[in-house]
């Protein structure tokens, strides 16, 4: 039985880019699920309360050829075209940004909804290449699943079918039902990670790269010295950090001294086979390198010309 209908909080068929962007940051949307409850591999928490209050790109605003969410956008529509042809289901896009109906903070953008079907009513296009096809192995990645319970959550539906395009010749359909359980603890953990936003205060850092990322945006850095010797906490977490640290420095040592002795033992060969695996030992293409030594010194005016700022990143040294 289906809950309550979704809100149509925005229509965005004459929506502008701007305007799409501003009502996105105004409430976690179905791509967000799995960054606001910590459980995006490539988006953290912290990133995503940047984004929302304003101190970050929506990662959506970045056109970049290069980028998989370029591709997956561009290709959404034959993805559908596939699925419709694959199943003899009939959808059509929803142009509208939906609503919760008890949660305002919970936001919905469908890619289409699937028109007569008691069974599915959802359809979620997606594409993966080469290296992103490695997560569909074993079905549906945990960070997409979180994004359709999200839907389902938002429109009341019963199911959703996912579509992914993989290395653009492969299409496969997964469906994913409604799980009570994982949408009542998605409402409680989105919650908490929206009040971080009201509040405008930073979730926890999680150990991701995304998270040194935001921290430095955040950080810029300036002058100013903290003592931290009385506080308990963070004098632990320093001290664990040092032992960590050369702990890892012997280890790499260890790898290093390792490595060469097979490599020694490879000698000229490019291939070698063990018991448990196998190592390739090749030479890249050769390759070329600008000289900016020497351009700098016979074009001085015309490098000083092309020469931008690069404002200076912020290091971390431990001295101890």
């Amino acid at each position: 039985m289906e809950k309550k209908t979704a809100l149509r909080l925005v229509e965005t068929r004459t929506l502008d880019r701007g305007k799409w962007l501003e009502v996105r940051r105004g409430g976690v949307g179905s791509s967000d699920a799995a960054a606001a409850v910590g459980m995006n591999p490539y988006k953290s928490q912290l990133e995503l309360w940047m984004e929302k209050t304003g101190r970050g790109t929506e990662g959506e605003d970045r056109v970049d050829m290069e980028s998989p969410m370029y591709w997956g956008t561009l290709l959404e529509p034959y993805v559908a075209q596939a699925y419709q042809k694959k199943t003899n289901c009939r959808v059509r896009k929803v142009n509208a940004v939906l609503q919760h109906p008890t949660f305002p903070f919970m936001r919905a953008n469908i890619d289409r909804e699937i028109v007569g079907n008691c069974e599915v009513q959802i359809l979620e296009c997606k594409t993966a290449g080469e290296f992103g096809s490695r997560l569909w192995r074993d079905g549906v990645p945990e960070y997409v699943q979180l994004q359709v319970q999200h839907q389902l959550a938002v429109t009341g539906k019963a199911a959703a079918d996912v579509a992914v395009l993989l290395c653009g010749q492969h299409l496969e359909i997964h469906r994913i039902n409604r799980d009570e359980d994982v949408i009542a603890r998605l409402i409680v953990l989105e919650a908490r990670f929206w009040e971080y936003v009201e509040s405008d205060t930073p979730p926890p850092a999680d150990g991701s790269e995304s998270a040194d990322k935001a921290l430095r945006q955040l950080y810029p850095g300036g002058g100013d010295t903290l003592d931290f010797s009385e506080d308990r906490r963070l004098s632990e977490a320093f001290a664990e950090l040092v032992t960590l640290r050369r702990e890892l420095e012997a280890k790499e040592s260890q790898a290093e001294l390792l490595k060469q002795t097979l490599q020694q033992a490879m000698g000229d060969a490019a291939r070698a086979v063990f018991a448990s695996g196998e190592v390739t030992y090749r030479r890249a293409k050769d390759g070329s390198r600008l000289d900016t030594q020497r351009l700098t010194t016979d074009h001085a005016a015309l490098v000083a010309a092309y020469t931008l700022p690069k404002p200076g990143a912020r290091r971390f040294v431990i001295m101890d």
